[in-house]
């Protein structure tokens, strides 16, 4: 897939940002595995303290998406770790992000594989399966939606309704 800078892609598209249809992530995300740009086609899984629906995404084929793991912001547990980065390369995802946190990470570092997520945490999650796929999620207050477009770089997060071209 094409590499678009989101700075490019804000800069050519302040239509869209003034209209919400694209939207920008708040700088709060650091970044994980070896893979610092990424983008595609967002899926959603929203979950608390639980990464069971998140393993079971990640099994399927990624295709190049991306998936938004909404955790509600909790640093209480890491969500994903080395096992399901791998799962998640292996499967051909591009990245995920997380609004909560990771562990491995020295491991998913190891990755061609782009993550991003609130911090790093040595805790697993627990194993109840409880959450939802495919539906809106929202991180601080921005909505993210499954089927829309997620760009990724060195300096930020945008998600778009729609595909964007370079300017």
């Amino acid at each position: 897939m094409e590499k678009l800078a989101t700075t490019d892609l804000c800069d050519a598209h302040m239509d869209s940002i003034a209209s919400g249809d694209l939207r920008v992530l708040p700088p709060s995300f650091h970044a994980y595995g070896g893979r610092r740009i990424f983008s595609g086609l967002v899926t959603t899984v929203k979950v608390f303290e639980d990464n069971v629906l998140v393993r079971e995404t990640l099994e399927q084929s990624g295709n190049g998406r991306v998936l938004v793991v909404d955790g509600g912001g909790s640093r209480r547990c890491a969500l994903l770790g080395g096992n399901l980065a791998l799962i998640a390369k292996n499967n051909g995802w591009s990245g995920i992000i997380v609004n909560g946190c990771v562990r491995d990470v020295d491991e998913i570092d190891g990755l061609d594989i782009g993550v991003r997520a609130l911090a790093s945490h040595p805790l697993k999650s627990n194993k109840k399966g409880e959450g939802s796929k495919d539906v809106n999620v929202f991180i601080d207050g921005i909505r993210i939606g499954p089927g829309e477009w997620c760009y990724v770089d060195n300096d930020g997060i945008i998600i778009s309704n729609a595909k964007l071209t370079g300017p």
